[in-house]
């Protein structure tokens, strides 16, 4: 039986209980092992997200400051989560698809509502639009 690992266990620190629950199912079905890197964010860390490739250097990795994995006031937790399949490698969509295969499974087994960002819109055609937020989960609102 697969558990997280510390880190990715401090990265759930309040993070939905839901997204928790679905990530524990997925990682016990998934045939690829993977980590949480993020979930919740503080205001700073977005907005250093945010800036990054818009007033500092990099490439621009976020298009918002209202993101799911900040603190949702009306439930206390954040919405959203970033994860890394193994092997680590962030060019291997082929990891990322069967990552992403059993979250969304598992979340739709327990009635989870949950979207992809390599599938935006949920409707299981990926990167269709140059979707490239293949790390990311949220719980749709």
């Amino acid at each position: 039986m697969r558990s997280f690992s510390k880190r990715s266990q401090d990265a759930l620190t309040c993070v939905s209980p839901l997204i928790i629950s679905v990530l524990e199912e997925a990682l016990q079905t998934s045939p690829v092992d993977f980590m949480v890197i993020e979930g919740v964010r503080t205001e700073e860390r977005q907005r250093q997200l945010y800036n990054q490739g818009r007033l500092t250097p990099g490439k621009v990795v976020t298009w918002t400051m209202d993101s799911a994995h900040l603190v949702n006031p009306k439930t206390g937790y954040g919405h959203a989560v970033d994860l890394l399949p193994e092997p680590y490698d962030w060019k291997d969509k082929g990891q990322f698809k069967k990552m992403a295969e059993a979250v969304i499974k598992a979340a739709q087994r327990q009635g989870v509502g949950l979207r992809w960002g390599g599938d935006w819109d949920s409707d299981g055609i990926i990167w269709e639009k140059g979707e490239s937020d293949s790390p990311h989960f949220e719980l749709k609102e």
